[in-house]
C-alpha cells in the first residue's frame, strides 16, 4: 500500500498502545482476543481516503473510539430491548447484541450504520446494521477476512469477492463503486496489477 495507494497508506492510523487497548478492554468490558490486539498494535483504525477505507467493500479498520461509541449505542440498544421483553419467554426474545460482540469494520470513514463484528466468545465475525437486518454470523475469523483481503491485494487476477483497483493514490474496491457519473472519479478506477 504505501508504494501503491500512498493515499490509502497514509490514512492508517499509528498503532494504539497498551494503556489505549487497556482502556478499550475495559470501556468494553470484555477481553480484546489476540487477533484484534495485534492488529490494532500494527494501526488503530483507518480514516479513509477520499471516502474510502483500504478494506474490501471500501470498508474501514474502526478507529478505538469509534469502537467503543458503536459497542456502547448497541449495548444500550440491548437494554432497551431487554426492558420491553423482560415479560417475554427466553425463546421469544430477539438478540440485539451480545456484550462479546467487539465492532471492529464499519461501512465507512464517517458511516457506522454497519459493518463487522468480531465475537470475542467465538472468534467468529458477523454482520450488524443500524437498518433492521439481523446481526448474522460470517463464520470468518478476523485473520481469515484480513487474509483474504491481502491475497486480492496480492493477486488481484485471482480475487473471488471484491476487485482492489486505485484513484489516483487511494485503494478502491471495485464493489463499493457506484455508477459512474460521466467524469466522476469512477471513471478514474482502474484494476490494481497484481
Amino acid at each position: 500500500m504505501r508504494r501503491d495507494a500512498p493515499d490509502s497508506y497514509a490514512a492508517l492510523r499509528p498503532g494504539a498502545s497498551a494503556t489505549a487497548l487497556a482502556a478499550l478492554e475495559a470501556g468494553l468490558g470484555v477481553a480484546i482476543p489476540l487477533e484484534l490486539r495485534v492488529l490494532w498494535q500494527l494501526t488503530a483504525g483507518d480514516d479513509g481516503s477520499g471516502g474510502w477505507g483500504c478494506l474490501p467493500g471500501n470498508r474501514v479498520l474502526m478507529p478505538l473510539d469509534a469502537v467503543a461509541a458503536v459497542h456502547r449505542r448497541w449495548m444500550d440498544a440491548r437494554a432497551r430491548e431487554d426492558a420491553r421483553g423482560a415479560g417475554r419467554p427466553g425463546d421469544e426474545r430477539t438478540a440485539v447484541w451480545q456484550a462479546a460482540w467487539i465492532p471492529v469494520i464499519a461501512r465507512g470513514p464517517a458511516d457506522t450504520t454497519s459493518g463487522l463484528y468480531l465475537d470475542a466468545a467465538t472468534g467468529y465475525s458477523g454482520r450488524w446494521s443500524r437498518y433492521g437486518e439481523s446481526p448474522d454470523e460470517e463464520l470468518d475469523t478476523l485473520v481469515t477476512y484480513l487474509e483474504e483481503a491481502a491475497d486480492m491485494l496480492a493477486s488481484p487476477a485471482l480475487a473471488t469477492r471484491d476487485t482492489p483497483g486505485l484513484i489516483g493514490g487511494t485503494l478502491v474496491w471495485r464493489s463499493g463503486l457506484g455508477p459512474a457519473a460521466e467524469g466522476g472519479r469512477e471513471d478514474r478506477w482502474r484494476p490494481l496489477a497484481g
